[in-house]
């Protein structure tokens, strides 16, 4: 894994401009710690850092290869988890190879065959690709869009990085918000609109495609998506299925030159991935699997079953640890930590994320990072799946609005009256929704019901686990340490998405088709725990914490998130600690205390990042 940066210009001579290249490389030192380096040509220069995870001499970057008379220039950010595969293909039609690095694989692949690389590649990727014989930039996404690649076009500068601050640091950026990023910021966020970046004039390359730049414009075009056709598989061969590719991605998915852990909760997806990595690491003779959880001081006294969170996940991490015979590490992270944290978790981000949510997986991933550099964790299982209570609530089912955010009407109350009416908050959101919804590739002859399940997970894999993946790539990233998703492969995607409802809702389970395919793997009282959330924090220290810093910014009379909020609304829910606003505005996670740190947030970001809003 690593940072990208990029800056090509028609009119300018880049070569003059490597301090600027450089800095904008440094903004992303981060996600690279290990190495860095620059190429420059007339027109394209590239930045890269560099996080050493295969091939430590043979995968340095930016890498350059000469083909005949054709010179290319790749920087890219992630990993192919069928590189042996893609490498033989090219062997076989007279390519050699100067290392063993996914790298050079790459761009030897896209030389062969352009844009028609991609399908033939298996892994999470952001890179750009520079030929310079016919001066233009090829830029791609992995599928599902677990690696970030932003880019922006000013006047004739057309700038990318895997963040936004490495965009921001180029002085032709303007540093904007107008009427469609405060609806982001505001009624959407902390999730994005899939193409978005807030900011006016930035933009994110969506998920599962590419783009060319050259000096006749920009051109998008999407290479893959779901695609929506009949389930022929009966049950026992679809459990057997899903089982399989599991298997074979996790093992994909521990290629490294560097140790490897697992993110361990006790929870069915995380529990299936370590089981199956100590299995594998047994079977190799690699020693016991390192697994980390995070937890949280007071919880032990503070936790308070829900619907949501119904129980606690220490006891069933104990569980598993022994089960597996992991090295386990704890850690635990305390309120005023916590707290401070907020704020470089969203430097990490760019602009206000999943405050605590973010900034405690920050916490926990440094940590981790203290011993280990790459780690594989259960994000997306529930979003393949089915594993959120709004799978199968009615009232989430028949809200016509995204299930994860279903209080617009308690964030609208929120808002300033000028603010209201520049951003047309019930409309941006009901235009955004039914956006998504007219993506959806749909099944002829598919009943109403299946039709509506199938919309709720094409919104929950584009849009909620996009949110997800997004938090999980900054923070982890934001100190060096690489983490990989087993269950966004997208062979395992591709074949669940046409999976019923009837069959993933086996045995009336949340996730009752996974808990199937993972029998042999899990002890049956893990198999069949109920869903449990990300954890976090109980403790009243972290309210207080958030709503005293919130009250603070309310009365302090410069500050640029007064114009945007109802003031005396905002003191109102503050001075009430959130009763009176609703258990959960975004997610399963975020309540009263979130909202408090959001909006001071928003204050923070506003003015550390010198944001001008022009409605």
């Amino acid at each position: 894994m690593c940072g990208i940066a990029g800056w090509v210009d028609y009119n300018r001579d880049l070569r003059q401009h490597k301090d600027m290249v450089e800095r904008m490389g440094l903004s992303l030192a981060h996600r690279g710690p290990d190495a860095g380096a620059e190429w420059y040509s007339l027109h394209a220069a590239f930045a890269h850092r560099r996080l050493i995870v295969v091939d430590p001499t043979g995968g340095a970057q930016p890498m350059r290869r000469v083909y005949g008379e054709r010179e290319y220039v790749i920087v890219y950010n992630g990993e192919l988890y069928n590189t042996e595969d893609v490498r033989k293909e090219l062997l076989d039609l007279g390519y050699c190879f100067e290392s063993y690095s996914d790298t050079e694989v790459l761009l030897t692949a896209y030389i062969e065959w352009g844009a028609k690389c991609l399908p033939r590649l298996n892994g999470i990727f952001a890179f750009a690709i520079w030929s310079e014989a016919d001066q233009q930039l090829f830029m791609a996404r992995d599928r599902l869009g677990v690696k970030p690649l932003f880019y922006s076009q000013q006047s004739s500068a057309f700038l990318f990085g895997s963040e936004i601050k490495a965009i921001l640091v180029n002085p032709l950026t303007k540093r904007e918000l107008d009427a469609q990023g405060m609806a982001e910021l505001l009624m959407v966020g902390p999730a994005r609109t899939p193409g978005t970046a807030v900011f006016k004039g930035i933009h994110d390359l969506r998920a599962g495609h590419y783009l060319v730049h050259n000096q006749y414009g920009t051109h998008i075009e999407r290479y893959w998506q779901l695609e929506s056709k009949p389930h022929t598989d009966d049950l026992e061969t679809t459990v057997k299925r899903v089982r399989e590719l599991i298997e074979d991605t996790v093992r994909r998915q521990l290629v490294s030159d560097v140790p490897v852990c697992t993110f361990l909760s006790g929870g069915l997806d995380s529990s299936a991935i370590s089981a199956l990595v100590a299995r594998t690491f047994q079977r190799e003779g690699k020693g016991p699997l390192h697994t980390y959880s995070v937890d949280y001081r007071g919880n032990d006294v503070n936790f308070r079953a829900n619907s949501y969170q119904p129980d606690a996940d220490a006891p069933w991490v104990e569980r598993m640890s022994k089960e597996l015979g992991t090295i386990h590490h704890r850690v635990v992270i305390d309120t005023p930590e916590l707290v401070a944290a907020l704020l470089e978790s969203m430097r990490a981000n760019d602009y206000p994320g999943m405050t605590d949510v973010d900034s405690s997986l920050l916490l926990f991933c440094r940590r981790i990072k203290q011993t280990h550099t790459v780690g594989l964790s259960g994000e997306a299982a529930d979003e393949i799946f089915g594993g959120y209570p709004w799978f199968r609530r009615e009232d989430s089912l028949n809200a016509n609005t995204f299930p994860w955010a279903l209080k617009n009407s308690e964030r609208m109350r929120i808002l300033s009256p000028d603010l209201t009416r520049a951003i047309r908050p019930e409309e941006y959101v009901a235009e955004r929704y039914h956006q998504a919804l007219a993506e959806v590739p749909r099944l002829p002859g598919e009943n109403a019901r299946e039709n509506r399940m199938r919309e709720m997970f094409y919104l929950n894999i584009t849009r909620f686990m996009a949110t997800l993946l997004d938090r999980k790539d900054r923070m982890s990233m934001g100190v060096g340490l690489e983490v990989r998703v087993p269950y966004t492969d997208h062979r395992l995607v591709e074949y669940v998405w046409n999976i019923p409802w009837s069959m993933k809702f086996a045995d009336e389970r949340e996730k009752g088709l996974l808990r199937r395919a993972l029998r042999g793997v899990l002890p049956e009282d893990v198999l069949y725990r109920r869903k449990s959330p990300y954890p976090k924090t109980h403790n009243p220290a972290y309210l207080a914490a958030t709503r005293d810093w919130l009250l603070d910014v309310l009365n302090q009379a410069n500050s640029p998130l007064l114009p945007l909020i109802d003031v005396e609304t905002v003191r109102d829910i503050a001075r009430n600690d959130g009763k009176n606003f609703g258990p959960t505005w975004f997610g399963q996670l975020m309540g009263g205390p979130q909202l408090f740190a959001y909006l001071a947030l928003i204050d923070a970001w506003l003015r550390e990042y010198n944001i001008s809003i022009k409605l």
